[in-house]
């Protein structure tokens, strides 16, 4: 769960996540400067300078797209990235958007409205951090991105600031486009922003912090979240343990790396492979080779085992598809079954989840905290 290591810095997505950053200055240089001139070349008019400028911004825009995939395809999703990747999305808008006011292309206010959302998000996620919580993106931030990115090409290829008669500008069809678009832009920008302070109001102070929280709410971070586990389990003299699959004990060494937990944390079985489910957890051979090991009946088995075999309250087990690879029909890569055992009984809940394996592993442990928790606060609360 830390940090990638650092010779797993130079991976393939991170290498065009940082040349799509080194590519910025070309475009501006390709935009804004004389280079027909520079090169011998004053047969290039200013119209086909702008389309060189706007196919360099396109091919930028696309790696964006290529570094996500070898991230998640490859099973590479690092720290380095997940800072980097967002980081090089806006030098590239906000490169664009000055290189254009510099042109004349486009009014300052339109990038003062930009700006000033990223400047606003990056504080209300730094208070957050802070706090050990993170706040879940929503679509209307990869929106924004796509619709501001479409606009600057557009104002790029035409010089799309007000000349002449009001209705000589409406009537060019590209100007109303333009606009058009980088409209939809401003108004989702402004949303993003909205949706954002919205979810951490109680974090910065909007609203009162011993109200109820919400579903959309930000997350804790995964060690508040095991810490929530722990001094629930203390407050309910209860202890826990955990039987785990594809996440390879990363449940139970989140619950141990907080100080104290050897109180309530009996301790963790990997069952990785499909024998050690049968013979140490006790899970039946004919419902593995029935039902295979990434099934309803799997999980409750492995829950049953954890609990019995490690003496505890409550057991939680986790077992699915992490990828990149082991997809089968019917379950796809991020396909969990998450069980726990309890004195209520025992059931199991079928989750789904998106990214590469990194993201569903760290995803599938924040479901089994959760689940946890739930059980040791409420004792038989349903999953």
């Amino acid at each position: 769960m830390g940090p990638t290591p650092a010779g797993g810095l130079w991976t393939p997505a991170n290498i065009v996540t940082l040349v799509r950053i080194c590519l910025v200055p070309v475009f501006v240089v390709a935009l804004i400067s004389p280079w027909p001139q520079w090169l011998g070349l004053p047969q290039v008019a200013d119209d086909a300078k702008e389309l060189v400028a706007a196919g360099i911004f396109i091919l930028i825009s696309c790696t964006d797209w290529l570094d996500g995939y070898l991230a998640r395809s490859r099973g590479e999703v690092t720290d380095f990235g997940k800072f980097m990747d967002p980081l090089a999305d806006k030098i590239l808008v906000a490169a664009a958007l000055l290189a254009l006011v510099e042109l004349g292309s486009m009014p300052s206010w339109v990038v003062l409205v930009i700006l000033a959302r990223e400047f606003i998000v990056s504080g209300v996620r730094m208070t957050a951090a802070s706090e050990g919580a993170v706040i879940a993106a929503s679509w209307y931030g990869k929106a924004k991105t796509v619709f501001q990115m479409v606009a600057i090409v557009l104002f790029t290829v035409k010089d799309s600031h007000m000349a002449g008669s009001v209705h000589a500008a409406f009537s060019d069809g590209l100007w109303l486009l333009s606009w058009g678009v980088m409209v939809i832009a401003l108004v989702l920008t402004v949303v993003s922003m909205l949706d954002y302070i919205a979810k951490a109001r109680r974090l910065i102070g909007l609203a009162r912090a011993d109200g109820a929280p919400d579903a959309d709410a930000a997350e804790v971070s995964l060690d508040a979240l095991a810490s929530r586990v722990l001094d629930a389990a203390r407050a309910s003299g209860r202890t826990v343990g955990t039987a785990e699959s594809l996440t390879g004990g990363l449940v139970a060494a989140t619950l141990t790396d907080v100080p104290g937990s050897s109180e309530a944390v009996r301790g963790g079985i990997v069952s990785y492979a499909a024998a050690v489910k049968r013979d140490v957890l006790g899970v039946d051979a004919d419902d593995i080779e029935r039902f295979g090991v990434v099934s309803e009946q799997t999980a409750v088995a492995m829950a049953e085992g954890a609990r019995r075999e490690l003496g505890c309250d409550v057991a939680v087990a986790v077992t699915g598809i992490a990828g990149p690879g082991g997809a089968e029909p019917g379950k796809p890569v991020g396909t969990v079954w998450l069980g726990v055992a309890d004195d209520a009984g025992c059931r199991a809940r079928l989750l789904s989840f998106e990214g590469g394996r990194r993201e569903v592993r760290e995803q599938t442990v924040r479901a089994a905290l959760k689940a946890l928790l739930e059980s040791l606060e409420e004792g038989s609360t349903r999953l």
